[in-house]
C-alpha cells in the first residue's frame, strides 16, 4: 500500500500538534497520545500496513518542519512521540484480532471433533480455514511424551515441515487434549504419511495413529474417533508400531463390539488362571509372548528372559488350568483371542 492510499482521517489533528509543539517545545498532552493510540487502532481494523503508515507521518511531518533549530528539536520528539503512540494502539488492535482469530479457530476445531455445531453452519465456517466438509477427510493423531499447544516448538516444527512440502493443500494441523492433528482431504494420500514422520521425529519418538477418510462434514469426527481408539487399543496391547493405521486395525473393534460377550471369553478360558500361584498376569503376558512370536516357545522364551524349560512348564500349566493346549491348532484361536480380549479389557487388572 502506498503513502498516497492512507485516509487523511488517520492523520488528523497531526499538523495542529506539531505546530504547537514548534511553536511552544511543549511535548504532548495525554488526550494527545491517547488520541494517536485510537487511530492506530482504527488504522490497524481498517487494514492498512504500518510501513505505510508511519511514512505518511513522515511525510506529514516533513511539509510542516520548522526553520528555526531548537523548535526542529522539539517537533521531532513530538514526531516520535505521536509515531510511538500510534503504533502502539496500531500493534494493541491486531493482538486483539489475533485472540479473537484463535478463539474462533479454537471454538470451530472443537466444534468440528466433537459434532456440537449445525453441520450447515459447520461447513461454511470450515472454509475460512481452508476445509471443504462436502468432501471426504482424515485425520492422523500424533501423541507424544509431553502435551502440545499451537504455540510450541514441536506444533511449529511440524508445520513448517508440512508447508515446505505441500503448500496449501486444504490441510489443517492444530492440536486437542495436548496431541498434534492434522485434517487432510481424503484423496491428498501423501499428506498424513508426511505428517506422521515428522511428527514422530519432532516429539522424539511418539506413536501416530491415521484414521480412514471418511466423507461429509461428519467425517472429520468419525475419523478423528478412529485414530484416538487407535492409540488407545495400541497402549492396551502393547504394540511397539510408530505409526499405526486404523485399516489395519480393523478386527479389534469387531472383537470388542459385543463387549459382554468378549467379557464371557476371557473369563470362561482364562479364568482357571486366577487361581495359580501369582495370579493370571504371568500366564497371560506368556500366551501374549507366545503367540506374538508365532508360536515359537524358544523366540517366546527370549523375549521374556525366560528359559526354554522355564516356558515350557509355564505352557503346560496354562494347559492343566484352562483346559486348553495353545500348541494345539484347535485350541489356538480360541485362547489368542481371549488373550486379546483380555489386554482390551484390561483384565486382570479390572474385574470382569
Amino acid at each position: 500500500m502506498t503513502q498516497r492510499e492512507i485516509p487523511d482521517q488517520y492523520l488528523d489533528g497531526y499538523a495542529r500538534i506539531l505546530a504547537e509543539v514548534s511553536a511552544t517545545g511543549r511535548r504532548l498532552t495525554r488526550e494527545e497520545i491517547e488520541s494517536r493510540r485510537a487511530l492506530g487502532e482504527q488504522a490497524a481494523d481498517a487494514g492498512h500496513g504500518l510501513r505505510a503508515l508511519v511514512g505518511a507521518h513522515l511525510a506529514a511531518a516533513r511539509a510542516v518542519w520548522p526553520d528555526t533549530r531548537g523548535s526542529a528539536d522539539s517537533t521531532l520528539a513530538a514526531v516520535q512521540q505521536v509515531v510511538d503512540a500510534f503504533a502502539e494502539g496500531y500493534e494493541r488492535a491486531q493482538r486483539l484480532a489475533v485472540r479473537q482469530e484463535e478463539a474462533a479457530r479454537r471454538e470451530f476445531i472443537d466444534d468440528l471433533l466433537y459434532g456440537r455445531s449445525d453441520l450447515g453452519r459447520l461447513s461454511e465456517r470450515a472454509e475460512r480455514f481452508g476445509l471443504r466438509l462436502s468432501h471426504a477427510h482424515a485425520v492422523a493423531v500424533a501423541q507424544g511424551p509431553a502435551a502440545y499447544d499451537e504455540g510450541s516448538p514441536v506444533s511449529r516444527q511440524v508445520e513448517q515441515a508440512l508447508i515446505a512440502r505441500f503448500g496449501n493443500r486444504n490441510v489443517l494441523l492444530t492440536t486437542k487434549d495436548g496431541r498434534l492433528l492434522c485434517v487432510a482431504p481424503g484423496h491428498e494420500s501423501e499428506v498424513l504419511p508426511y505428517f506422521a514422520k515428522q511428527a514422530y521425529a519432532a516429539t522424539d519418538g511418539g506413536r501416530v495413529a491415521i484414521g480412514r477418510p471418511q466423507p461429509g462434514p461428519g467425517g472429520v469426527v468419525q475419523s478423528y474417533e478412529e485414530a484416538l481408539s487407535a492409540l488407545e487399543m495400541a497402549d492396551r496391547l502393547g504394540f511397539d508400531e510408530p505409526v499405526l493405521r486404523t485399516t489395519d486395525l480393523l478386527v479389534y473393534p469387531v472383537l470388542t463390539r459385543d463387549r459382554q460377550a468378549m467379557a464371557d471369553l476371557v473369563v470362561n478360558t482364562l479364568g482357571p488362571l486366577t487361581g495359580a500361584r501369582g495370579g493370571a498376569q504371568s500366564y497371560l503376558d506368556t500366551l501374549t509372548a507366545y503367540f506374538d512370536s508365532g508360536c515359537v516357545a524358544t523366540e517366546a522364551a527370549r523375549r521374556l528372559s525366560l528359559s526354554v524349560r522355564a516356558m515350557t512348564y509355564r505352557l503346560d500349566r496354562i494347559h492343566q488350568l484352562t483346559g486348553a493346549n495353545p500348541a494345539d491348532p484347535a485350541h489356538r484361536y480360541m485362547l489368542q483371542t481371549a488373550v486379546i480380549g483380555a489386554r482390551l479389557l484390561n483384565w486382570p487388572a479390572e474385574e470382569l
